[in-house]
Formats: structure tokens, sequence, C-alpha cells
């Protein structure tokens, strides 16, 4: 039987989550705007899309800041409220977006720690169950976020699509604020921690070997992939002229896939190894991008697969299967973080991941422009592609660096 603790929970995390992947109802606008009213280039757009993630780069301090700073006994509901109301007024520089995820991320790790009871291991929030749960809700509200926004961008502007989202957003603000943490059952610490020793914990717990190099090789598993998502728009819109309904219904499907993935890894994949999953994933990656080197050369085209097809298909999983990974790595950052310091850990982990892929951003811009893509000359696309396949390829080779309940991690030099 589910507590009444963990229904709460679920609630909150759930409609948290579901906004988050809503979040894609008014981004596709912005690409549209970006690329039609203000006539910018692939590598502009691409360079404006990570620019964008930015204030992600900080979650570290934000984590560190909830986890130190109470307000009237409460470190993660209040940091959700602020994020939430931000959100209405910073939505394209993901700011309020970034300090609601760290709080939620936060009380995923906190309550996903806590042991199964005897009675209920079933419907337990640890094992790998609640991160499955919120991974789900996300893709469910990317699911409707992105088949609304396809439908929306012929009918209204890029601000009325904003104002739609803010009420959402508002809408999140007053719940939170109408609950309280106790209702959540979170583990209890220490109120008034105080910032630096907040910052010393999470040091501390850098320092295990099995924790830094975990992070370190999966962030680099993203930097150093050079992301050509911009160009590939630009292609599919401007070259093969494909307009944005079918653009939205590939998102539609992407996000599909990725909800999909939860059930999937919560009743079949949680008992295999995470660093057996995340190669596996991996390995579909820099497949995909063979693929969409096909694509490009119009062999699928030749072979009867239609552009369109394609695009909505293959094109709507690809986009989506970079993130495939976060699900298995987040229960075993879950498994590895330390009580006391849920919120800056794992702030540090999608801090990571955000910066990885703003890199991963500008390598593409350069890239795009070694290969010679520009304005309507897509003749070096393919080559492009290639590259970018091989260097998915590339983290495969060193990933016994991530830990793994099943085998000890390789380290650099003697570790204890």
């Amino acid at each position: 039987m589910v507590s009444s603790s963990q229904n709460a929970t679920r609630r909150l995390l759930g409609f948290g989550f579901w906004i988050q992947g809503f979040r894609a109802f008014p981004w596709m606008a912005i690409n549209f705007f970006l690329k039609d009213t203000l006539n910018v280039d692939p590598s502009t757009l691409q360079l404006l899309q990570n620019s964008a993630n930015l204030p992600m780069v900080a979650k570290p301090l934000y984590g560190v800041v909830s986890d130190a700073i109470y307000f009237s006994g409460q470190h993660r509901l209040p940091y959700i409220a602020i994020g939430g109301i931000s959100k209405r007024f910073s939505f394209p520089s993901n700011l309020g977006a970034s300090i609601a995820e760290v709080a939620n991320d936060a009380i995923v790790a906190e309550t996903g720690k806590q042991p199964a009871s005897s009675s209920s291991s079933k419907s337990s929030q640890g094992s790998g169950e609640l991160q499955s749960f919120v991974w789900m809700a996300s893709a469910a509200g990317g699911v409707l976020g992105n088949l609304l926004g396809g439908i929306a961008i012929d009918k209204f502007s890029p601000q009325s699509m904003f104002h739609i989202f803010g009420l959402l957003v508002a809408l999140q603000f007053v719940i939170t604020i109408g609950s309280h943490e106790s209702s959540l059952n979170l583990p209890k610490s220490q109120s008034k921690i105080g910032i630096r020793k907040q910052l010393s914990v999470l040091l501390a717990a850098l320092q295990k070997p099995e924790i830094a190099y975990s992070i370190a090789w999966f962030a680099a598993s993203y930097a150093i992939i050079p992301a050509l998502t911009g160009t590939m728009f630009f292609y599919q819109t401007q070259y093969l002229n494909i307009n944005s309904s079918v653009l939205g219904i590939s998102k539609v499907f992407g996000q599909f896939t990725m909800l999909l993935w939860g059930v999937i890894y919560n009743h079949y994949l949680k008992s295999i190894p995470p660093r057996k999953v995340i190669v596996a994933v991996q390995v579909s990656m820099a497949l995909l991008m063979v693929s969409d080197v096909l694509f490009v050369k119009g062999i699928y085209r030749e072979i009867g697969v239609g552009d369109t097809l394609y695009v909505v298909i293959l094109s709507g999983v690809l986009e989506v299967l970079f993130f495939f990974k976060i699900l298995p790595f987040s229960v075993v950052m879950a498994k590895l973080c330390p009580q006391g310091c849920e919120g800056s850990l794992m702030a540090l982990v999608m801090s990571a991941i955000a910066l990885a892929m703003i890199v991963s951003g500008y390598l593409g811009i350069a890239l795009a422009s070694y290969v010679g893509v520009s304005g309507n000359d897509f003749s070096g696309f393919p080559c492009g592609l290639m590259i970018q396949a091989v260097c998915t390829l590339l983290p495969v080779l060193c990933s016994s660096f991530m830990h793994d309940d099943a085998a000890k991690p390789k380290t650099m030099g003697k570790v204890e």
C-alpha cells in the first residue's frame, strides 16, 4: 500500500516534472521566430539555443543554497515556488526552470534513497521507481507540449504562447506554496548547516572516486559530440521544406518514445547494471547518426522511405535518445549521493550535463563551419554527421571510469 506521504510526493513531483516537459510548447515558436522573423543563420540559431542553457551551469550554486538555507523549516518547496514564478519572466534563459529543477531533483534523490518497506516493496519509491515515474511525467508533458505547440504555432504569436505557459507556471506556484514539506516525509537534516559547511560536504562527496569519475565520464560523453541540431533544423525546414506540423509530430513521437523508455526501464531494465544500459544507448545514438548520413544523401528516399516519414520517426527518436542515459545515471547517483547534499550533488550533475551540452553545441558550430555548411549549401553535411557519429562512439572505449555496482571503476592513480 502506498502511504499518504508517497502520494503527496508523487503528486507534487509529477506536476513539477510535467511542467518541465511542457516547456516544449513555446520552444518551437522560438526556433521559427529566430529563423523566419529574425532571419538568423544555422550557426547563430544553434549558438542562441545553447547559450540559453547557461543559467543551468549555475545549478550547483542553487543546490548548495537549497541544501543549506531553509524557509520556515523548508528547503525544497520554497525553491520550487521561486523557480516556478521566475519561469514566467525568464523562460528563454532557463533561469527559473533551473532553480525549480534543482529542488525537484533533490526531492527525487532524497526520497529515492529511502529503503523499501517490507509490506510494499513494489510500491517503494526507491530502486529507480520514482526516477522512472518523474521521467514519465516529464515525457508526458513533452508529448502534450509538442503536440499543442505544433498546432498553436500557426494560430498564435510566440508572445501568446508564452502567456499560456505562464498561466501553468502560476498554477504550479499556487500549488507549491499551498503545500508543506512535512507532508512529503523527507529525511530530517540540520536546518542551519550554513553554505560554507554545505560546500565542504559537497567537496567531500566529490572526493569519492565512484562519484567524481562517474560525473566526469558522463559529462564527457555529451561534450565530445559536436551537436548539429541547428544545422539539421535548417536542412529539414529550408532545404527539404518540411513544415512545422511535421516537426511537431516528430517531437511528439520523440517524447512518446521517452515516455515508453521510462516504462521499459522501470519494468525490464532497472535490474541491469546501469553502465551496460548507458553504453547501449551511446552506441544506438551513433548508429542513428550514421542513419542520418544516409538520409541526407537521399538513400532512404531512393528506396521508398519519404523524408516526412524519416523525420517523424527516426529524427524524432534521435533527438530524445541523447537524454535516455540520464534515467539510469540518475539512479546511480541517487544511490551514491551522501545524505545531506542531495540538492547540491544532483544539481552539480545536471549542471555538468548542461555545460557539456553547451560545449557540444559550440563544437557543432565549429564542425558545421569546418565541413562547409552555410546558407543553402549542405554538401558537407554528410561528412559532418559521420564525424559526429565517430565522436559519439569514443566514450564507449573508456566507459569503465563510470561506477557500476557489478564492477569497480577504472581509476587514475591509486585510490582507496
